[in-house]
């Protein structure tokens, strides 16, 4: 019987309903019980402002998560979408407010375009929010479309504005 290899991924968490904070850690609680997951580690966490959507939304929390999976990437997605449903996440509204919402980043230096999926994200590079966190994690991990490490792609966006890095633990 041959080992399947496992994937290093990124997990970009986001929520700004209810209590994030608590929806993020039952989230990577239920991540670490999988047999084919091991949580490596958890980037600091920012409360930013929402990015598009409608008018009027709360600040989000928003963190990365890096993994080793042994899971394919669709099962993964699922998975994904079952512990943000399980934090009692909707999908009514196109960047509404929500309670979870944890986005496949980057899955090894995979490239894919499937219905429901495009890795790497398709807006990771654009997005103070996704790059704060995942440069405290892998400054040097290589975006596979731009071949640019996370910590050039943020330093070619402007400054910040409105995002704060927090000190909680989770």
């Amino acid at each position: 019987m041959i080992e399947q290899s496992k994937c290093r991924a990124f997990l970009g968490f986001g929520g700004n309903l209810g209590k994030p904070l608590n929806n993020f850690r039952r989230a990577r609680q239920q991540l670490a019980k999988q047999p084919e997951i091991e949580v490596i580690a958890a980037s600091p966490l920012y409360q930013t402002p929402p990015v598009g959507g409608p008018e009027g939304q709360p600040d989000y929390l928003n963190g990365v998560v890096e993994i080793l999976t042994g899971l394919s990437v669709l099962d993964l997605l699922q998975l994904c979408q079952q512990i943000e449903a399980d934090a009692g996440r909707s999908r009514n509204l196109h960047w509404g407010a929500r309670t979870l919402d944890i986005d496949l980043l980057l899955v090894d230096d995979l490239i894919m375009d499937v219905p429901h999926l495009t890795l790497p994200h398709p807006r990771l590079y654009q997005r103070h929010f996704v790059l704060l966190p995942l440069n405290d994690l892998a400054p040097g991990q290589l975006h596979p479309l731009l071949n640019t490490t996370i910590n050039q792609l943020l330093r070619a966006l402007p400054p910040a504005v409105g995002i704060t890095r927090l000190n909680e633990t989770w």
